[in-house]
Protein backbone atom coordinates (compact mmCIF):
# COMPACT_ATOMS: atom_id res chain seq x y z
CA UNK A 1 0.00 0.00 0.00
CA UNK A 2 1.29 3.89 -0.77
CA UNK A 3 0.00 6.55 0.82
CA UNK A 4 0.01 9.61 -1.29
CA UNK A 5 -1.63 11.77 1.55
CA UNK A 6 -3.63 11.77 4.65
CA UNK A 7 -6.68 11.66 2.37
CA UNK A 8 -5.81 9.37 -0.61
CA UNK A 9 -4.05 6.12 -1.28
CA UNK A 10 -3.15 3.53 -3.91
CA UNK A 11 -3.67 0.35 -2.54
CA UNK A 12 -3.20 -3.25 -3.99
CA UNK A 13 -6.43 -4.13 -4.44
CA UNK A 14 -9.27 -4.17 -6.66
CA UNK A 15 -12.93 -2.80 -6.30
CA UNK A 16 -16.35 -3.91 -7.70
CA UNK A 17 -19.86 -2.56 -6.97
CA UNK A 18 -23.39 -2.92 -7.69
CA UNK A 19 -23.64 0.85 -8.18
CA UNK A 20 -21.75 3.93 -7.48
CA UNK A 21 -23.08 3.49 -4.04
CA UNK A 22 -22.25 0.04 -2.86
CA UNK A 23 -18.66 -0.75 -3.61
CA UNK A 24 -16.61 -3.86 -2.04
CA UNK A 25 -12.65 -3.17 -2.20
CA UNK A 26 -10.91 -6.38 -2.03
CA UNK A 27 -7.19 -6.54 -0.65
CA UNK A 28 -4.93 -9.34 -0.51
CA UNK A 29 -1.17 -9.99 -1.75
CA UNK A 30 -0.27 -10.96 -5.63
CA UNK A 31 -2.00 -14.46 -6.84
CA UNK A 32 -4.62 -14.08 -3.44
CA UNK A 33 -7.53 -14.60 -6.08
CA UNK A 34 -8.46 -10.66 -5.79
CA UNK A 35 -9.11 -10.53 -9.70
CA UNK A 36 -10.76 -13.97 -9.37
CA UNK A 37 -13.19 -12.78 -6.51
CA UNK A 38 -14.13 -9.53 -9.01
CA UNK A 39 -14.97 -11.28 -11.93
CA UNK A 40 -17.34 -13.82 -10.13
CA UNK A 41 -19.12 -11.08 -8.97
CA UNK A 42 -19.23 -9.67 -11.92
CA UNK A 43 -20.61 -12.19 -13.21
CA UNK A 44 -23.61 -12.06 -10.46
CA UNK A 45 -23.75 -8.59 -11.75
CA UNK A 46 -21.10 -6.31 -9.88
CA UNK A 47 -19.60 -3.98 -12.25
CA UNK A 48 -15.84 -3.00 -12.39
CA UNK A 49 -14.31 -0.27 -10.97
CA UNK A 50 -10.40 -1.37 -10.71
CA UNK A 51 -8.51 -4.03 -10.69
CA UNK A 52 -5.16 -4.76 -8.84
CA UNK A 53 -4.73 -1.30 -7.76
CA UNK A 54 -7.14 1.35 -6.46
CA UNK A 55 -7.13 4.56 -5.66
CA UNK A 56 -8.71 4.84 -2.33
CA UNK A 57 -9.71 8.37 -1.05
CA UNK A 58 -11.80 9.71 1.45
CA UNK A 59 -14.39 12.69 0.95
CA UNK A 60 -13.55 16.13 3.08
CA UNK A 61 -15.30 16.51 5.84
CA UNK A 62 -16.63 13.20 5.89
CA UNK A 63 -16.08 9.33 6.43
CA UNK A 64 -17.16 8.66 2.82
CA UNK A 65 -14.59 6.58 1.05
CA UNK A 66 -14.43 6.41 -2.66
CA UNK A 67 -12.45 4.16 -4.65
CA UNK A 68 -11.19 4.43 -8.47
CA UNK A 69 -9.25 2.64 -10.77
CA UNK A 70 -5.65 4.35 -11.80
CA UNK A 71 -5.92 6.04 -15.23
CA UNK A 72 -3.75 3.47 -17.20
CA UNK A 73 -5.55 0.20 -16.18
CA UNK A 74 -9.15 2.07 -15.93
CA UNK A 75 -11.39 -0.94 -17.33
CA UNK A 76 -9.29 -3.73 -17.23
CA UNK A 77 -9.26 -6.84 -15.15
CA UNK A 78 -6.51 -9.64 -15.62
CA UNK A 79 -8.00 -13.13 -15.79
CA UNK A 80 -5.21 -15.75 -15.22
CA UNK A 81 -5.07 -18.17 -18.59
CA UNK A 82 -7.03 -15.65 -20.52
CA UNK A 83 -5.49 -12.53 -20.51
CA UNK A 84 -6.41 -8.77 -20.12
CA UNK A 85 -9.70 -8.43 -20.24
CA UNK A 86 -11.69 -5.16 -21.35
CA UNK A 87 -14.88 -4.05 -19.16
CA UNK A 88 -17.33 -0.75 -18.97
CA UNK A 89 -15.61 0.35 -15.61
CA UNK A 90 -17.78 2.72 -13.08
CA UNK A 91 -15.88 5.85 -13.04
CA UNK A 92 -16.02 5.73 -9.04
CA UNK A 93 -18.10 4.40 -6.07
CA UNK A 94 -18.49 4.55 -2.27
CA UNK A 95 -16.93 1.77 -0.48
CA UNK A 96 -18.99 0.06 1.71
CA UNK A 97 -16.59 -2.38 2.75
CA UNK A 98 -13.13 -4.42 2.41
CA UNK A 99 -12.75 -8.29 1.66
CA UNK A 100 -9.33 -9.50 3.17
CA UNK A 101 -8.29 -12.24 1.14
CA UNK A 102 -4.95 -12.79 3.25
CA UNK A 103 -6.85 -14.15 6.40
CA UNK A 104 -9.14 -17.28 5.96
CA UNK A 105 -12.68 -17.24 7.92
CA UNK A 106 -13.06 -19.99 10.12
CA UNK A 107 -16.59 -19.20 11.71
CA UNK A 108 -19.44 -20.29 10.67
CA UNK A 109 -21.32 -17.16 11.63
CA UNK A 110 -18.49 -14.66 11.93
CA UNK A 111 -18.26 -11.38 14.27
CA UNK A 112 -18.86 -8.35 12.32
CA UNK A 113 -15.73 -7.39 11.66
CA UNK A 114 -13.53 -3.72 10.94
CA UNK A 115 -11.24 -2.38 9.23
CA UNK A 116 -9.94 1.51 9.60
CA UNK A 117 -8.77 3.05 6.12
CA UNK A 118 -7.86 6.26 6.08
CA UNK A 119 -9.47 6.77 9.18
CA UNK A 120 -12.70 5.22 8.26
CA UNK A 121 -14.00 2.11 10.20
CA UNK A 122 -16.28 0.11 7.87
CA UNK A 123 -17.15 -3.68 7.64
CA UNK A 124 -14.57 -6.55 6.82
CA UNK A 125 -14.95 -9.55 5.27
CA UNK A 126 -12.28 -12.97 5.57
CA UNK A 127 -12.21 -15.03 2.52
CA UNK A 128 -13.92 -17.62 2.24
CA UNK A 129 -13.13 -20.86 0.38
CA UNK A 130 -16.84 -21.84 -1.55
CA UNK A 131 -19.04 -21.05 -4.02
CA UNK A 132 -21.24 -19.07 -1.99
CA UNK A 133 -18.95 -16.44 -1.02
CA UNK A 134 -19.60 -14.17 -4.25
CA UNK A 135 -23.28 -14.54 -4.04
CA UNK A 136 -23.10 -13.72 -0.21
CA UNK A 137 -20.89 -10.45 -0.94
CA UNK A 138 -23.45 -10.15 -3.57
CA UNK A 139 -26.43 -9.95 -1.31
CA UNK A 140 -24.94 -8.17 1.53
CA UNK A 141 -24.10 -5.40 -0.59
CA UNK A 142 -27.73 -5.49 -1.81
CA UNK A 143 -29.41 -5.96 2.10
CA UNK A 144 -26.22 -5.84 4.36
CA UNK A 145 -25.95 -7.67 7.46
CA UNK A 146 -29.26 -8.44 9.89
CA UNK A 147 -27.40 -10.99 12.32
Amino acid sequence: MTETDESKQIIHASCVALNSATGLLICGPSGSGKSTLALSMMALGACLVSDDRTVVSRDAGTDVLRAEAPGPIRGQIEARGVGILGGDPLPSCHIKAVVDLTHEETDRLPPMRTHVLIGVEIPMFLNVAGPHFPPALIQWLKGGRVA
